[in-house]
């Protein structure tokens, strides 16, 4: 439940840490009906008097020719977006010289990515944090602060805290637990569930995010992994986003998922799954390479113990993956 305070309170926040002119032109190619897109598109756009450009849906070349047109300066996109702006070869065939500012948000960004895309477009391409309990920004980065793998600093009139899941204690900086958040953005509660409501904002306000994250020295937060997603392989934990990281860094591999599945030994072993680019081989033996490939860049115990090439990364309209599709086919 957010209250029209909630949604005010977080405009004000986002806008006062990344302003918006009325000269610019936004790109909103993702649902109005998502808090990312009523937010951070919609809403923020209108408040600050900018041209709101709109699309129906997403197409990579419509997407493009959009941005020619209309000659966009800021993009509001997900991560699949961002790797198509990355690598696809239809990007060299339109002017996108406009572009200033790439912002990414709904899933998790990987750092090389963001880098790979931000040289071939020759503009900051960035993320932020939050999620719809949240109004939905918590985190951000603002102009010219941006680094590689952060989702930003957090927004202004907001706290942060980094806590030990299991003890519930502060931790330092660089030091990994779940993130919790507290600020005028946070929602009342979840409707006609008070049980769900008590386990995540307590009685001081913090909102427990459920997500895993440091903060450095210099105030930027990095998040991991979801708590529930980490695969627990023989008593470790094992983040999939960083496994997902690593594999979007195998040439052969376009795009990547990462989940765990159930084993009588090890409790969980990671199961990745790629789509391939255009010329690579789904054979036995390129798939032992990407396997290969991974076990050289982590711990043994983060090792891909199975992989299997499909056709698409199921995900949301937001562009989030759907990994519990992947559980469900995996027991098929």
């Amino acid at each position: 439940m957010l209250t029209h305070k909630n949604l005010v309170a977080n405009v004000a926040q986002t806008l006062g840490a990344v302003p918006s002119a009325p000269d610019e032109r936004l790109m909103a190619v993702l649902p109005f009906f998502h808090i990312y897109g009523m937010q951070c598109m919609m809403n923020c756009g209108l408040r600050a008097g900018a041209t709101v450009v709109t699309l129906p849906r997403f197409d990579l070349e419509q997407f493009l020719r959009a941005h020619q047109d209309y000659r966009i300066t800021r993009s509001f996109v997900a991560p699949p977006i961002v790797l198509a702006l990355a690598r696809h070869p239809l990007v060299d065939t339109f002017d996108l010289s406009q572009l200033r500012l790439v912002s990414s948000g709904a899933a998790p960004l990987k750092a090389e990515l963001a880098a790979e895309c931000s040289k071939r477009l020759g503009c900051e391409v960035t993320q932020g944090y939050g999620m719809t309990e949240l109004s939905p920004v918590s985190h951000l980065t603002p102009p010219g602060s941006f680094k590689p793998g952060s989702v930003g600093v957090t927004a202004p009139c907001t706290q942060t805290r980094i806590v030990h899941p299991v003890t519930g204690a502060d931790l330092a900086a660089g030091e990994e637990g779940e993130v919790w958040v507290r600020g005028p953005q946070v929602m009342t509660g979840y409707l006609n569930n008070p049980q769900a409501t008590a386990a995540t904002v307590d009685a001081d306000r913090w909102l427990h995010t459920g997500d895993l994250g440091y903060i450095d020295a210099d105030g930027h937060l990095y998040v991991v992994d979801r708590l529930k997603e980490l695969i627990k392989y023989k008593g470790f934990q094992v983040p999939p986003a960083e496994l997902e990281a690593v594999l979007l860094r195998h040439p052969d591999v376009a795009d990547a998922a990462v989940i765990g599945l159930p084993d009588d030994e090890a409790g969980e072993i990671p199961a990745g799954y790629v789509v391939l680019r255009s010329g690579a081989a789904a054979s036995a033996a390129s798939k032992e390479k990407i396997m290969r490939f991974v076990a050289g860049e982590v711990a043994p115990y983060k090792q891909i113990r199975q992989l299997e090439v499909i056709d698409a990364i199921p995900k949301s309209a937001a562009g989030k993956v759907l990994r519990r599709v992947l559980r469900d086919s995996a027991r098929t």
